[in-house]
């Protein structure tokens, strides 16, 4: 990659703005198949996260065994309030990716990094002509939104996941996405689902509070 190439990417990073509720146990069908409304893609990977030592702000990843993936946490624009369906704070994040590999000792104690397996699917959509669409190839420069619905599997725990996350440009990151999430919500998850701020939180914050978790240093 040229120098300049490299410059870019490590004084700017990747901004996104991001929703996320997390609940325990397995998803059910029922969630799954309200999912498969939107044109879905599938994909499994496992996601190593560092623990120990945590860092207010700073989420640090091995991402799929390849990309080592450093998130810092940029502030919060507001509530997410989707049709009375679901409510949760959004956060406003900058992202780092470097090419990787799976970890070794190289990365110090093994034992402060967490592996988490995610099955996902996500349905994308762009913001084009001041409406939400299914995402298409052809939108590539449109501010886009992933929805994914996520089956998480980490040593002794089944959860599942719900997140949005908005990219494209900052200035619009905001209304991609809240026309993602009302399109999406214009049908209440089944089962009696709430999505609510208790479980809203992205998944550094959640590994951090399991019970065992506590960091040995908070810098």
């Amino acid at each position: 990659m040229p120098g300049d190439q490299w410059e870019s990417l490590l004084t700017e990073g990747a901004r996104s703005l991001e929703v996320r509720w997390i609940f325990p146990g397995p998803v059910g069908t029922a969630a799954i198949d309200w999912f498969g409304r939107f044109p879905t893609e599938m994909e499994s990977r496992e996601d190593t996260y560092l623990l120990d030592p945590r860092w207010r702000g700073l989420s640090v990843k091995v991402r799929g065994g390849c990309t080592l993936e450093v998130k810092m946490y940029r502030g919060s624009p507001g509530i997410l309030d989707a049709a009375g369906r679901a409510r949760g704070r959004m956060e406003s994040w900058q992202k780092w990716s470097f090419p990787s590999g799976p970890l070794s000792h190289d990365y110090g104690d093994l034992a402060c990094w967490r592996p988490v397996g995610k099955r996902r699917r996500i349905s994308r959509f762009a913001l084009s002509g001041g409406r939400i669409v299914t995402h298409a190839a052809g939108l590539v420069h449109e501010p886009r939104c992933d929805v994914e619905l996520t089956e998480i599997r980490t040593p002794g725990q089944e959860c599942w996941s719900l997140g949005f996350a908005a990219t494209g440009p900052a200035d619009l990151l905001h209304s991609a996405l809240e026309a993602t999430a009302a399109l999406v919500f214009a049908q209440a998850l089944p089962g009696g689902v709430e999505l609510g701020s208790d479980e809203c939180r992205s998944y550094s914050e959640w590994l951090a509070r399991r019970p065992g978790a506590e960091s040995r240093a908070d810098i």
